[in-house]
């Protein structure tokens, strides 16, 4: 059936971009006629969830039609992700993706889909820097000091990594891997509940996007030990990259992490083009901007064949971590 199904929309993908058939243009002239769902793969409150908050009402405005937002977290994203591929191919049910679901492809071989030919891409928007936070009663001021603490005490010491196989678990393993440190990942189902066990103390390291984190950093309820992104952020002046904290084996450290929107394959090419177009509009306003970079989010507008280029070339360069830090998914 779900063969069946594909093909159907692939051709009628076919049939719109070789005859440009009325029954095309009229979906697209009449898009949006009821409201659009946006699925975010994670908690509310990350940096993803944020993303698609901002998007979500400044379409709705652009549209006159409600977007809504909705969580469906687990399984790394992939819960959420697997509920847009079954879903019709109609423009009505969009995916906020991110390189979390490039992970995945590499590291859960039993996906029910393949993320590179089961979705087309709508374009990036946004990127979020990640970083490594502790509590505070931790006693430790930056990434040399975390070193030599988690080496001296192999295996007392857990972190917490916001999703199974996720960006932040991904560039935690590189570190651990790298500097041969024995620390214990514990999982969780987005930023936001691990961010919330950090400060409360169940586990004293973090390792998560800045919006799930600037706010606590700014009261001093979290100490910020190092960015894991290839730049330093302006949400966080003075906070070093890895790249920047002086241990040499992690002088090219950096691994950054973005969202963007997706729908299923098989949506009409014409009505991928009205929904580019549209998020892209919404993307480049400075208002937009604004708003991401209040959140501690950067602006990072990629075309659709843009993101996808970024996304097979990531998927090769997490390939071939994975397998040189022998990173799995837990």
């Amino acid at each position: 059936m779900r063969a069946s199904c594909g093909l159907k929309s692939v051709f009628f993908s076919l049939l719109c971009v070789l005859s440009h058939c009325a029954v095309c243009e009229e979906k697209v002239s009449d898009y949006p006629s009821k409201a659009v769902k946006i699925i975010v793969t994670f908690t509310p409150g990350g940096a993803a969830d944020v993303t698609a908050r901002i998007f979500a009402e400044k379409l709705a405005s652009l549209w006159k039609q409600g977007v809504i937002v909705e969580n469906k977290a687990g399984a790394g994203g992939s819960i959420g992700a697997e509920s847009v591929f079954r879903s019709p191919a109609d423009g009505y049910t969009l995916l906020l993706a991110t390189n979390t679901h490039i992970i995945n492809q590499v590291l859960i071989p039993k996906l029910a889909f393949d993320f590179t030919k089961d979705f087309v891409p709508l374009g990036l928007v946004t990127s979020a820097p990640m970083l490594i936070a502790v509590n505070p009663q931790l006693k430790v001021h930056n990434l040399q000091e975390l070193t030599k603490l988690i080496k001296a005490e192999p295996g007392k010491h857990a972190y917490a990594a916001c999703n199974m196989a996720s960006p932040h678990y991904f560039a935690m393993a590189i570190y651990m891997s790298t500097m041969k440190l024995e620390a214990t990942n514990i999982p969780y189902k987005g930023c936001t509940p691990a961010v919330a066990d950090t400060l409360g103390g169940q586990v004293n390291i973090v390792a998560a996007s800045i919006p799930a984190v600037v706010s606590f950093i700014k009261q001093g309820t979290l100490q910020p030990i190092a960015l894991l992104s290839s730049k330093p952020s302006p949400a966080l002046p003075g906070v070093p990259t890895a790249g920047e904290s002086g241990i040499a084996d992690l002088k090219n450290f950096s691994l950054d992490n973005y969202y963007g929107f997706m729908a299923p394959m098989g949506t009409p090419v014409s009505l991928q083009k009205k929904l580019e177009d549209d998020i892209k509009s919404i993307a480049l306003l400075m208002d937009t901007k604004s708003r991401l970079e209040v959140a501690g989010l950067e602006p990072f507008v990629l075309s659709s064949t843009e993101m996808m280029k970024l996304i097979r070339s990531d998927e090769q360069k997490y390939a071939q971590a994975a397998k040189q830090s022998n990173i799995k998914a837990e």
